[in-house]
């Protein structure tokens, strides 16, 4: 069973209508995962067959009794191995945490697809604690992208990625602090959505690692299956301090009555970065396309300024002090990851001074952001969009190519809409020239989700939609 060619509103749909089993489903998952799972390493660990098939056969059996199991019935799921599955342990992709007892509970995210009648199947690879944005760690070791098993799939959430790209499963959980779902949606030619931080709440024992920049979420291939499965997972909760209020309406009755949008902000640097020259050619090119389909494109060179890394640098490595600075000084410490080790060290430097100014960056970007969509596209529906990664996708254990030069500023593009708190998509835009996935990245203003994800979609069919990993 290879989930690429099928939906999860199609799986759901026969599932509930008797016309396939959930149990049958289930098989073929963990088929799947045990034929190509070995040379993808996109699952780091599997639920017991007899306790996925026993999760199927409820959902069978609601069916049975002419009960409705919810709009993922039957829908195997990957889950990113930094939240919890209960029974499963949860490692973070860390070797100081390979051998924690196995979860007591569901994170709120994993139990509410359960309750939407997914079928929960194993965790996927992620980055230690999700530091970079590729996916491998000393626990796990790196995740193949099915696009070519040569090179990275991305990161943070690169195992679910892979999963997705490779027809393993057709839905998994993701999380984005500063492009982790964007990234890799990109770079294995996929759709892929990061929402305004608050609308999947975020209800750990502890706060998210990643402090104000995280976002959960669901990942899969094309973006209607990804807003379906966001009407089922989203919605307040009164733990998350940072929770936004139910809307109330059907996501996915909004985007089945989607239209082109009438503008969008073509800014293909954002105002700080160098865009690879290819990945540039790819962009501009599906602009191009949008632009002949009757979307008015206004071009803007200068958006965002300054640079946001140093401000956004300082939340994210402020949060990893904050979560595993205890263990420097100890022998222990060598065991974690060295660029980990090294965000570590430089937020431990950091002062309460220092959080604040950046804090009140975020408040300047989206200041930023909101001017020029109020001189540009106002009252449109603001949109932004830009190459999702500035580089070329890298190697495994190697930097990404920005014009042939190795750098890690090959995913600067992403993090500043973490720190604006923006709703943000990222589509399929074509191929390098060494046939590897290019992402185009689509922008909107906070809470305007549904603007985004039904713009999102129209360029999805514009531009062909999800590629198809030749694996």
């Amino acid at each position: 069973m290879d989930f690429r060619d099928t939906t999860i509103a199609e799986l759901a749909d026969a599932v509930r209508r008797g016309e396939s089993s959930a149990e049958a489903i289930a098989r073929g998952a963990l088929a799947r995962i045990g034929a190509e799972n070995g040379r993808l390493n996109a699952f780091v660990a599997l639920q017991a067959e007899a306790v996925v098939l026993d999760e199927a056969r409820a959902v069978d059996a609601a069916v049975a009794r002419g009960e409705d199991p919810g709009p993922l019935a039957g829908v195997p799921v990957g889950v990113k191995d930094l939240e919890d599955v209960r029974g499963l342990r949860t490692t973070y992709g860390s070797a100081l945490w390979a051998d924690a007892p196995p979860a007591q509970r569901d994170s709120l995210l994993v139990a509410r697809m359960r309750a939407a009648g997914a079928v929960i199947v194993g965790k996927t690879n992620t980055p230690e604690f999700g530091c970079k944005g590729a996916t491998d760690n000393p626990a796990f070791g790196a995740t193949a992208n099915p696009w070519s098993l040569a090179h990275s799939p991305g990161g943070s959430s690169g195992g679910s990625s892979a999963a997705l790209a490779a027809g393993l499963v057709p839905l998994t959980t993701g999380s984005d602090g500063g492009g982790s779902i964007r990234i890799p949606a990109a770079v294995c030619g996929h759709s892929g959505f990061k929402a305004t931080q608050g609308r999947l709440p975020l209800a750990d024992p502890s706060g998210p690692t990643t402090g104000l920049l995280a976002v959960r979420g669901p990942m899969a291939l094309c973006m209607r299956d990804t807003v379906l499965a966001l009407d089922a997972l989203r919605g307040d909760d009164p733990r998350d301090v940072f929770g936004l209020p139910d809307d109330d309406f059907s996501w996915l009755e909004a985007y089945d009555e989607r239209r082109l949008p009438m503008k969008a902000i073509w800014a293909p640097t954002l105002g700080f970065a160098e865009v690879d020259d290819e990945v540039r050619s790819v962009c501009e090119a599906a602009v191009n396309r949008l632009a002949d389909a009757g979307v008015e494109i206004v071009e803007r060179e200068a958006l965002l300024a300054p640079h946001p890394l140093e401000a956004w640098w300082t939340l994210w490595t402020a949060a990893m002090a904050r979560k595993l600075g205890d263990w420097v000084g100890t022998p222990d410490f060598e065991r974690i990851d060295p660029p980990l080790q090294g965000m570590i060290e430089h937020g431990l430097t950091l002062t309460a001074a220092d959080y604040a100014r950046a804090v009140d960056a975020c408040h300047d970007y989206n200041m930023q952001l909101e001017a020029a969509f109020e001189e540009v596209v106002f009252p449109e529906a603001p949109l932004v969009l830009s190459p999702t990664c500035a580089g070329r996708t890298p190697r495994t254990g190697e930097p990404g190519i920005i014009n042939g030069r190795e750098t890690a500023a090959w995913v600067e593009m992403t993090f500043a809409f973490n720190m604006t708190r923006s709703p943000v998509a990222t589509v399929h835009a074509g191929c390098d020239s060494g046939g590897l996935p290019v992402g185009l990245q689509v922008i909107g203003r906070q809470r305007c989700d549904v603007d985004v994800l039904c713009a999102a979609g129209c360029f999805e069919d514009l531009l062909g939609g999800p590629g198809r990993a030749p694996y």
